[in-house]
């Protein structure tokens, strides 16, 4: 087992780092408890960023979070929890004045502005206008650490999936934009006027160079670290092999797991412990060893369960304690 202490002494250069998993399972918790860390205890410029549409780090932070921009809730830790239909609604709204500025019009024709409203239905339209939000953020290089709370790792999966699918829509869409100018620039010759800029085609190439650059970032291992969250249960560890396998054909190198919600073993000695909570710490103990077969050395962190809800400051730093440097007898390793 190597811990989140460890793990970031031996990758001092790494600038993003994205929890993902299942919902409800303490991504959000160990988003915001590395970020505090990172702020707090190091002293590094951090943004923490959700792309849940339920607007947990608002209620792990105790704030209003949601919609509202960035939001500096600790000395060097900046949070920003995007509001993902106000994204789509300011990307359509962007699309179409590109259009009136490019064509020199006053208004769209009604089919094409009710085509670009549709757009807003598109089950790609979520990941693709937040895959956009983290690109730009990163790209801004205001921060010396982004932590990303990923979505459901299924919507993480295609998130991370999306670019390389933009890219190569981008390009098969600009190579027509070339073969088209190539045509229109003799003919301008021909008529005794110079070459035109194209705006569309720049717009195009600008939006792949963004897409390239990020994919880099997230794909290199010495630069962006993947960590999987999970708690010790059978349907957790099967969906944490399934997101692993999916991300190993991404080219993502997962970075390690992080077990949470673990209840201390040593309850199990107490005569008053509810038969409820001793069958639930035995049947985690048989998953722990489990996790610990299957998972091996990519284990990073064993975060117990807490006596009340990792929520405010003070108990997000006591998740950040856990988080950074885990008590090993919680795995019996």
């Amino acid at each position: 087992m190597v811990g989140l202490a460890e793990f970031f002494e031996r990758k001092p250069n790494v600038e993003v780092v994205v929890f993902a998993g299942k919902g409800g399972l303490g991504k959000t918790t160990s988003s915001a408890a590395l970020s505090y860390h990172m702020a707090v205890n190091e002293g590094k410029k951090v943004l923490c960023f959700s792309t849940d549409p339920q607007a947990s780090l608002s209620d792990i932070f105790e704030r209003d979070l949601f919609g509202k921009g960035v939001v500096e809730v600790a000395p060097n830790l900046h949070v920003v929890e995007i509001d993902a239909d106000k994204r789509i609604a300011e990307y359509q709204q962007e699309i179409k004045q590109k259009i009136l500025d490019m064509y020199g019009m006053d208004e769209l024709p009604k089919e094409i502005e009710e085509y670009i409203d549709s757009t807003s239905a598109e089950p790609a339209m979520y990941e693709s206008a937040t895959y956009d939000a983290m690109a730009d953020l990163v790209a801004s290089k205001e921060y010396d650490l982004y932590v990303f709370d990923m979505p459901p790792f299924g919507h993480g999966v295609r998130m991370v999936a999306m670019a390389e699918i933009l890219s190569a829509w981008v390009d098969k869409i600009a190579e027509a934009r070339k073969e088209a100018a190539e045509y229109e620039e003799v003919a301008a010759i021909l008529k005794g006027g110079g070459p035109s800029e194209d705006l569309v085609l720049k717009e195009l190439e600008d939006i792949r160079d963004k897409m390239n650059t990020f994919t880099k970032l997230m794909t290199d291992p010495d630069k962006t670290a993947f960590f999987m969250v999970l708690v010790p249960e059978k349907m957790a560890i099967l969906d944490t092999e399934r997101a692993l396998a999916m991300f190993k054909e991404l080219g993502i190198e997962m970075s390690g797991v992080v077990v949470n919600q673990i209840y201390p073993r040593e309850l199990l000695s107490r005569p008053d412990l509810p038969e409820l909570l001793r069958k639930k710490i035995e049947s985690q103990e048989k998953h722990l060893m489990e996790i610990r077969e299957k998972f091996g050395n990519l284990v990073a962190a064993l975060i117990p369960m807490f006596d009340r809800e990792p929520k405010g400051l003070e108990m997000i730093a006591k998740v950040a304690e856990e988080l950074m440097h885990s008590r090993r007898e919680l795995l019996w390793w």
